[in-house]
């Protein structure tokens, strides 16, 4: 089931025919490679009211299923890597959950980036402060930082939606240059600029807040 122009490397394809002939384990093997960068992925943009509801362990569940049974589908065109096309998948059964749970509740339409070939839920600006922040400080720092992050999220609010989105895809989602701009559905070159230029905006908006750039270093 292999194409002459797959975009997988050997060891994916191989992974993929494996699962394909029916080999419960390789399907299983394959999803763990990707199963925390996908989990990172949901973190990210899943809504906060949603967050003591579910897991993200619960849409890849089913995103799993559905990933499964479309297999066929994926292998005999495969226009994407497998890890961005589960992605897709994934942010796809997130969505559906916003939709189902939120229903009228959901944030505006510009809350989702149609970036996709489907729109996929924003990015957090809150699960992208707690990101660019770091990992969790002494107990005696919480206040402080508390602070810190919700100035930064107050920054992150004031930007662009896309900008945002290149942030979250590089420094949350751990991304690489390559898959970010196939998201973006931009060249290497336009991805690597557009983030440069997002990084650039964040620093301006903090240099604006009280204490400026030096709270955040």
């Amino acid at each position: 089931m292999e194409t002459t122009a797959s975009p997988n490397s050997e060891t994916t394809v191989q992974m993929l025919n494996q699962a394909a002939a029916g080999d419960a384990a390789g399907w299983k093997a394959l999803v763990a490679r990707f199963h925390d960068r996908l989990r990172r992925m949901i973190a990210v943009r899943l809504d906060p009211r949603l967050q003591g509801r579910f897991d993200p362990s619960d849409v890849l569940q089913e995103t799993y299923l559905d990933a499964l049974g479309r297999l066929p589908e994926y292998l005999r065109e495969p226009k994407l890597p497998f890890f961005l096309w589960i992605r897709y998948l994934t942010g796809h059964h997130l969505g559906r959950i916003h939709r189902d749970h939120l229903g009228r509740q959901m944030r505006d339409a510009g809350r989702e980036v149609s970036l996709y070939q489907e729109a996929m839920p924003e990015a957090s600006s809150a699960a992208l402060a707690a990101q660019l922040l770091g990992k969790e400080s002494r107990p005696s720092e919480r206040a402080v930082r508390a602070e810190r992050r919700l100035r930064l999220q107050e920054a992150l609010n004031q930007m662009d939606p896309i900008d945002r989105e290149v942030l979250a895809l590089r420094h949350f989602e751990h991304l690489t240059r390559a898959e970010s701009a196939q998201v973006l559905k931009l060249s290497e070159a336009a991805a690597a600029k557009r983030y440069l230029r997002a990084l650039e905006r964040l620093r301006e908006l903090l240099a604006l807040l009280p204490g400026g750039l030096e709270e955040f270093r």
